[in-house]
């Protein structure tokens, strides 16, 4: 979350010309500055990792001399884990050999701006007298917090004296040929040393040093999101979404203006199996819905149930809707409800719950019978997109609504699940139960 940063005051660094930064990030905004690692001196005299406004990665500050190595490189998918890897050592007596940049393994060498610093300078990266030390998620200009970082981190670590390559903390799968982490990574994490989020949002430091960070503002929340395990998320590359916004890494829905009936998929489609979101309406419109779609809404004027492939459950009547035909089904729902849906893609029912009760007395787990379906839907071949996409939706021109999605991180927004369901797969936390022989949408349970 973009308010949400960490931070630690720092004690006498091991050295000042050698260091690594390594960490795993998923990224939420786009198209905006926002800031990494930052150690502010003074205003002229700083260290930073950041998003730059144009996506690009960028590793920047001010000692002997304006320090700013960017990639051509841009960050776009919100849908997948980076490992960065920053090795620095002003030592070195060629430039680009003084600050290395690596992506998943594989160092980056097209560079947009190659201002290296110049040999054996001592960097504000690693100056002890720094007005806060370390800041992880934000931006610190000695008065305030700012461009703070919108998306998630794991396995967090910074090398007091010692420049590392990626191979030090990830390595390829000798099965599936991806890039992973090393858990345990074999590393001297020197003086400042440090090793957070490394299994969860534990702040407290992993390397032995007790270099432990404090969250000086916001809400740091546990994702079952991770680099092993991708959940899905609302897609915010949808050219579609006009002046919506969405936020909290990609789990709430904003439709903004009341002009907007439009609505938001999830990054991962669905084309066999069994799955099981949930969504809490935050604010009610005059008409919400629920459901599935094949492709991302055509535009901002676009109602929802509209298509031969949209399949969706409504708010204020409690309807169901598909190809511009709308029935009776169940009961409806408001503001704070929390609405369940589950797609039964081997037999092709849809489902729809409010608040923990299957509506029209539906049991997903009937198999081809389809005891109480909302819909019986076309197989994903034969649509237009080929697969199926969770959404919500804004389905009114009176006013604007608000969603918060759970697709298995447990949480709507910064708020935990009051009490999580029993879930016989195991991946993912919800508020209710999920249907057995159904899962979270994610890589692993794309894969179960």
């Amino acid at each position: 979350m973009a308010s949400t940063y960490l931070t630690r005051t720092s004690g006498t660094p091991t050295s000042q010309k050698k260091g690594t930064f390594s960490f795993w990030v998923k990224r939420s905004g786009l198209g905006s500055t926002t800031r990494l690692f930052n150690n502010h001196v003074t205003s002229v005299h700083y260290g930073y990792i950041d998003f730059t406004g144009s996506d690009k990665l960028r590793v920047a500050g001010d000692d002997a001399g304006t320090i700013s190595i960017q990639t051509n490189r841009v960050f776009r998918d919100v849908n997948s884990w980076y490992h960065i890897v920053i090795a620095i050592d002003t030592t070195q007596s060629t430039a680009s050999d003084r600050i290395k940049i690596y992506v998943n393994g594989v160092q980056e060498t097209s560079m947009a701006v190659t201002t290296y610093p110049p040999q054996n300078d001592n960097l504000n990266f690693f100056n002890a007298s720094a007005s806060n030390g370390h800041v992880i998620g934000s931006y610190y200009n000695g008065s305030a917090y700012s461009g703070g970082f919108n998306g998630s981190m794991s396995h967090v670590h910074f090398i007091d004296g010692t420049a590392y390559d990626a191979s030090a903390f990830g390595e390829t799968d000798a099965t599936t040929g991806e890039w992973k982490i090393k858990t345990s990574p074999s590393v001297t994490y020197g003086n400042n040393g440090f090793f957070i989020l490394k299994d969860g949002n534990s702040v407290t430091d992993q390397s032995g040093n007790s270099n432990n960070f404090t969250v000086g503002g916001g809400t740091l929340t546990k994702t079952e999101d991770c680099p092993s395990n991708v959940f899905a998320t609302l897609n915010p590359l949808d050219g579609h979404l006009g002046n919506s916004t969405i936020t909290f890494g990609n789990t709430r829905f904003n439709s903004e203006t009341s002009s907007n009936v439009t609505y938001a998929t999830s990054t991962l489609g669905m084309v066999s199996g069994k799955f099981y979101f949930e969504a809490k309406l935050e604010t009610a419109a005059d008409h919400n819905y629920i459901g599935i779609a094949d492709v991302p809404s055509p535009s901002t004027s676009y109602y929802f149930g509209n298509q031969a492939y949209d399949y969706g459950y409504k708010s204020s009547s409690g309807e169901k809707k598909n190809n511009n035909t709308t029935s009776s089904y169940g009961n409806t729902y408001t503001t704070n409800d929390i609405v369940m849906c589950a797609i039964d893609l081997d037999n092709l029912k849809v489902y729809f719950g409010k608040n923990g009760t299957w509506q029209n007395s539906g049991d997903p787990t009937s198999g081809s019978t389809g005891t109480g379906a909302a819909f019986t839907i076309a197989a994903p071949s034969s649509t237009n997109g080929g697969q199926y996409f969770f959404c919500v939706a804004d389905g009114t021109t009176t006013n604007n609504s608000r969603w918060q999605t759970n697709f298995g991180n447990g949480y709507f927004k910064t708020t935990a699940v009051s009490s999580a369901g029993t879930n016989a797969s195991g991946i993912g936390i919800f508020e209710y139960d999920v249907p057995t022989g159904y899962t979270a949408l994610s890589t692993k349970g794309l894969n179960l």
